[in-house]
């Protein structure tokens, strides 16, 4: 039977029913499936899972009866994700992205991957919402030097001041334009202690600047001052001397703060 006529006879079925044919055939034919999508997400974020040793990267089933939020950011945010999906069970759905978000030159193509890969038309039958909530952050990466792919403080800044700033006046303008109804949060960059590799103590503090500096341009995008949030706590939530990185405690206490300012939003 071809599909005009079998979509013909389903309208004539459906209103015996009372319902509206046009509404049941966009559920029928458009509808998201979800095994298709979480094989999809499984390959997208291929062994993230493995190396971070956590479960923010496991596929979350989108509902339209939820809000719909996004984790951007480094491995910090990946540090915190569990916790805040965790914290904002029942209340909306968060998925955090598919890697490490890295600098802020990796934004946009980083969100234009996830677009393509999940999402409908790019994917048959793929994901088919709109984010509520996008919480990001860039900056970490930005402010680290390389001597090739090394940490070196010896080495080449990723990202100028000037170059981040650019970057991240793009990024806004990117989400405002790619997703002019969600709410937009941006986290501003955890301390970088003393010791560490390829990274100078202070530069975070340079580059929040910078950061506040560029959303003053856009007063509509949330600050989440996760840096200040983090700072007085650094020697007992860090893992180590030297590591820019959390303990299970640190993330914890960063998720619950991070959900906190999502909430507010939902």
């Amino acid at each position: 039977m071809e599909r005009k006529v079998f979509v013909k006879l389903l309208g004539a079925g459906v209103l015996g029913m009372g319902l509206v044919p046009s509404a049941f055939a966009v559920d029928v034919f458009k509808r998201t499936n979800h095994k298709i999508c979480e094989i999809t997400w499984k390959k997208l974020c291929g062994k993230m899972a493995s190396v971070y040793e956590t479960d923010a990267f496991e596929y979350v089933k989108p509902t339209k009866r939820k809000p719909n939020v996004l984790i951007y950011g480094d491995s910090i945010s990946i540090g915190y994700s569990s916790m805040v999906r965790k914290t904002l069970d029942g209340k909306a759905t968060v998925i955090r992205l598919f890697k490490n978000g890295g600098s802020s030159r990796d934004f946009i193509p980083n969100m234009d991957k996830l677009q393509d890969t999940m999402f409908q038309p790019h994917l048959e039958n793929g994901w088919d919402f709109k984010w509520d909530v996008i919480h990001f952050n860039v900056g970490l990466h930005d402010l680290k030097y390389l001597k090739g792919k090394n940490l070196n403080k010896k080495g080449k800044q990723v990202s100028s001041i000037s170059e981040y700033k650019t970057n991240l006046d793009e990024i806004c303008k990117y989400l405002k334009t790619e997703f002019p109804k969600a709410k937009l949060i941006f986290a501003t960059t955890t301390p970088v202690p003393e010791n560490a590799k390829g990274r100078f103590v202070g530069d975070s503090i340079k580059f929040n600047q910078a950061a506040i500096a560029v959303l003053e341009n856009h007063p509509d995008i949330v600050i989440n001052d996760i840096y200040a949030f983090t700072k007085p706590n650094l020697k007992t939530w860090g893992k180590e001397p030297g590591n820019v990185h959390y303990s299970a405690l640190g993330s914890d206490k960063q998720g619950a703060e991070v959900s906190r300012i999502i909430a507010k939003y939902l």
